[in-house]
């Protein structure tokens, strides 16, 4: 019934808050239930006003902090904590009034003790089942005994007695044990499930993105063409004049390269690898992005350091992966326009890459949401190529991280595992 994950504060405490409050409207009925059977059936010469008040008092408290607590949409864990901290007050209250530990249903202080063990994390349990074996063990020296128990407060009756608090010592331990271990296993499922969904949402927005890139490429086809034609008939009509010439030559390299993407993404859309490609050094072909790279941005220094054993292990990449390393040097460069670095090192098992720019860096709530799909911090971007080189590096089973450097602008470090791209394990 309470056995849900929960975090400090969670929609899912509000619901076993409100199942707390109508569980203790059942323990009020049974509360005077037994105090009328005991007085009117049983005879019995317990302090019925005493009893009465209690039962009002924790009738009044359930009520105020049901009218306080009904319209907030959150409650934090340590609200929820005292509320059971209260039901353990009020019992224990009830059985100073009517026995104390001879109370055959002293074994009620378990259940405040289960419903944290099930529904908190581990601190609360345990600082629960002090405050129960606490309040057990003061009611076998402090109570008002009943009548009919009144002569059997000694020899094998407080042997018995104190065989009830043993067994309610290895209860105690038993549930903290076991259902605070099941109730950390049903979080993590929980926290694997929200992961699972996650992914599953990216995975639909990388499916949307790649159908409009397939669409894109076919649209943008005819006006590359065009453009490449006239930038053609542009560089013969100025080949008298150099400095127009090389602006003319850099035009049509930047189209062709436009074209050459557009080819990409029309014959490889749906697919992730680059089957059938040609095996290739580690080093010669993070030269090659470099290279490519270099043709987009010309005016942006970089130096690479590359430390890797040789020869370099050879490598079938994926394509995507390049377009990813490319999407994060144009973010470096957007920051840090004069000059960027890069290292790389690597072994036969593992490829680790840092990029670093010298530029202002990220502040708190761009280093949290930086990969995320359609967040960006720049004025004219989509926020979708950080986005989609966390995909890819994950898809590769690497890992991506942004952090701030200490002497000024941020660093990217990726780590790539080379067995899935190695030559020798396809």
């Amino acid at each position: 019934m309470f056995i849900q994950p929960t975090s400090a504060s969670d929609a899912s405490i509000t619901l076993n808050l409100k199942r707390l409050f109508v569980l203790r409207n059942i323990v009020i009925i049974c509360y005077l239930s037994m105090t009328a059977f005991a007085s009117i059936k049983l005879h019995m010469h317990i302090p019925l006003l005493a009893l009465l008040v209690v039962i009002s008092v924790y009738g009044a408290i359930n009520l105020i902090s049901w009218l306080r607590l009904r319209h907030r949409p959150t409650i934090a864990i340590n609200t929820f904590f005292l509320q059971l901290l209260i039901d353990v007050a009020v019992l224990t209250a009830m059985l100073y009034l009517s026995g104390g530990s001879t109370n055959p249903f002293v074994s009620l202080l378990l259940l405040p003790l289960v419903i944290v063990a099930t529904t908190a994390p581990r601190n609360y349990a345990w600082g629960m089942a002090v405050i129960t074996i606490a309040c057990y063990t003061l009611l076998m020296f402090f109570f008002t005994p009943l009548h009919s128990m009144g002569d059997h407060q000694s020899g094998d009756f407080n042997q018995h007695i104190v065989g009830m608090w043993f067994s309610f010592l290895l209860a105690v331990g038993l549930i903290v044990f076991f259902v605070v271990k099941l109730a950390d296993s049903l979080r993590e499922r929980e926290h694997t499930l929200a992961e699972a969904r996650e992914k599953a949402l990216r995975d639909e927005h990388l499916v949307s993105l790649g159908t409009f890139a397939a669409g894109a490429a076919h649209e943008l086809g005819t006006p590359l063409a065009t453009m490449a034609v006239i930038t053609k008939e542009l560089q013969n009509d100025l080949a008298d004049k150099p400095e127009m010439t090389t602006q003319t030559k850099l035009l049509r390299e930047q189209i062709e390269r436009c074209k050459q993407t557009l080819t990409q993404i029309s014959a490889r859309a749906g697919q992730s690898r680059a089957e059938g490609g040609e095996p290739q050094p580690l080093d010669s072909y993070l030269n090659d992005v470099l290279q490519q790279w270099r043709l987009m941005r010309p005016e942006v220094t970089l130096q690479p350091q590359w430390r890797g054993t040789q020869p370099a292990p050879q490598l079938v990449v994926d394509d995507t992966l390049s377009q990813a390393l490319t999407s994060i040097l144009n973010n470096a460069a957007d920051a840090s326009p004069q000059q960027i670095e890069i290292i790389g090192e690597w072994n036969n098992e593992q490829l680790q890459l840092e990029i670093n720019d010298r530029g202002a860096g990220l502040d708190q709530a761009a280093l949290t949401s930086a990969g995320t799909a359609f967040f960006t911090t720049k004025k004219e971007g989509q926020g979708l190529g950080l986005f989609l080189a966390h995909a890819v590096i994950e898809r590769l089973g690497g890992n991506i991280s942004i952090n701030n450097r200490a002497g000024g602008g941020a660093t990217v470090k990726i780590q790539i595992p080379l067995k899935p791209l190695i030559v020798s394990s396809r």
